[in-house]
């Protein structure tokens, strides 16, 4: 029996990596009626969902939020049984803090780009306001077949629209240099209308308009009451109650085409064969893995490159915390400070306050695509870094009781121009090898819904369908920054 019995319910499918991705594909596979063994090397799932606590008070310490506007996170979240504790935002309220001060969030943008300059009044210069009118006088910019958003953004309204506001919520997203990352990829919508308007601004002014026309309800992101770090954990008890395996601290050191036409896959003293084998893990481990099946799919894999960074957790007992309104801040990098966003997560999560009445918890985050020297400092030269950065920003001076520096070494895969083309070369050797099949981070984007996605239409991949990977390619997944400090 071979790969595509995995869709009848008669394969055996090993899947390497139990991040959320991972445990996705396993979570279908089971549906479509699979035996399923999951392989993690660490010593637990979940990846870059990480569920943890400070000074007793429960938060994440990874990702916090998801996409709502996409189905396939929320959607597994309920199908996994955490329906009654899918929350909201407590507020949608951020700030800016650049030129000295924090600042609200404009509205009126897609991903920093704005659709008028008043938009971006009181962020902007009056010069970097004035310098976006030009742009309806401006010739057509042609993008081609993809374009960097910051350079794309720059030529047509000027770069401090790109260092003000599209640089930090891009860099919030993926860690990583707005003038290096993919618009096709990262702003699809937006590369799509450019590519029909002489315009960036009425380019925007469509997006907008449509937007509005659609009528969308409901939250834009979603949480999950205990931290979206909840969601892999509950994904994995429901692979294991419908009699999946999950093994964890299994490194697979060999990947194998067996003679039969199936897998041979090898995870310690343990080898496994397998009629299909779904490769779920971060672009450099899967490289090693498939170099001695699909070598020029694992060079492609290993040209990936990936940013590092650092989140710092604070608690600070409320009676001494007097902080601003909203959900919390970002900061461009133009502005010279250290950290890149904070979140005030006490007054972004109300499962957080209500939890802990006396306590106020918030975090910062620290580290871009190529800022190494920041992430070498110890845990304590960050906390006093993010410390200083706050007490500069909101006035808080206040002894945290509590801290914690969780570091997320090659976290976020950089979507530069022309990733989109690397994914796609790497999917083409992949599909010359029945019953095997990739996802994750790395090829569809960042966010939650991005990896499900990934991961299920990996799963459709095996069973001989390729239509949803088809449908990723031509629509990627946005992932959207949510609000401060993601």
């Amino acid at each position: 029996m071979r790969a595509q019995d995995s869709r009848t319910g008669t394969g055996q499918v090993v899947v390497i990596g139990g991040g959320i991705a991972g445990l996705a594909a396993a979570h279908r596979l089971l549906d479509r009626g699979a035996r399923v063994t999951v392989l993690e090397a660490s010593d637990r799932v979940g990846g870059k969902l990480l569920p943890g606590e400070i000074a007793g008070a429960r938060v994440d310490l990874g990702a916090e939020s998801m996409l709502a506007r996409r189905p396939e996170a929320v959607a597994l979240a309920r199908e996994v049984g955490l329906a009654d504790c899918l929350q909201p935002p407590a507020t949608a309220t951020a700030s800016l803090w650049t030129r000295g001060t924090l600042r609200p969030m404009p509205k009126g943008h897609v991903m920093g780009v704005p659709g008028t300059a008043a938009a971006l009044s009181g962020v902007l210069s009056d010069e970097g306001l004035a310098r976006i009118e030009r742009d309806a006088e401006l010739p057509r910019t042609e993008v081609g077949d993809d374009v960097a958003v910051g350079e794309y953004v720059a030529a047509r309204l000027g770069r401090e629209v790109v260092d003000r506001l599209v640089e930090p919520l891009l860099g919030g997203v993926y860690a990583g240099d707005a003038y290096r990352i993919s618009m096709r990829l990262a702003v699809p919508q937006l590369f799509a209308a450019v590519r029909t308007h002489d315009s960036l601004t009425e380019a925007v002014r469509e997006i907008q308009a449509k937007a509005a026309a659609a009528q969308q309800t409901g939250p834009v992101f979603m949480g999950i009451e205990g931290g979206v770090g909840q969601l892999p954990l509950a994904v994995a008890r429901s692979v294991r109650a419908r009699g999946g395996e999950i093994v964890t601290g299994a490194t697979v050191t060999e990947l194998r085409r067996a003679e039969d036409g199936g897998w041979r896959v090898v995870a310690g003293g343990r080898v496994l064969h397998a009629d299909g084998v779904v490769v779920a893990v971060p672009a450099g481990a899967a490289a090693a893995l498939l170099r001695a099946e699909a070598p020029a799919a694992a060079t492609e894999l290993a040209g990936v490159e990936y940013a590092s960074m650092a989140l710092v957790t604070l608690a600070y007992r409320r009676a001494d915390v007097s902080l601003p309104e909203g959900s919390g801040f970002l900061v461009p990098p133009v502005d010279g400070h250290t950290i890149k966003a904070s979140t005030f997560a006490s007054q972004k999560w109300g499962w957080i306050a209500e939890e802990n009445p006396g306590l106020l918890v918030l975090r910062t985050s620290v580290g871009r695509y190529g800022e190494t020297e920041v992430l070498g400092r110890d845990d304590a030269d960050l906390v006093d870094v993010s410390r200083h950065d706050l007490s500069e920003a909101t006035g808080l001076a206040a002894e945290p009781v509590a801290t914690r520096v969780t570091r997320w070494d090659d976290g976020l895969p950089q979507y530069p121009v022309g990733h989109h083309t690397r994914v796609a070369r790497v999917r083409e050797h992949v599909a010359k090898l029945p019953g095997l099949a990739v996802c994750g981070a790395a090829y569809d984007g960042v966010g939650i819904p991005a990896c499900v996605a990934s991961a299920y239409a990996a799963v459709d991949q095996l069973g001989g369908d390729r239509a949803a990977l088809e449908a990723l390619r031509a629509n990627p997944v946005q992932s959207l920054h949510g609000g401060a400090g993601e």
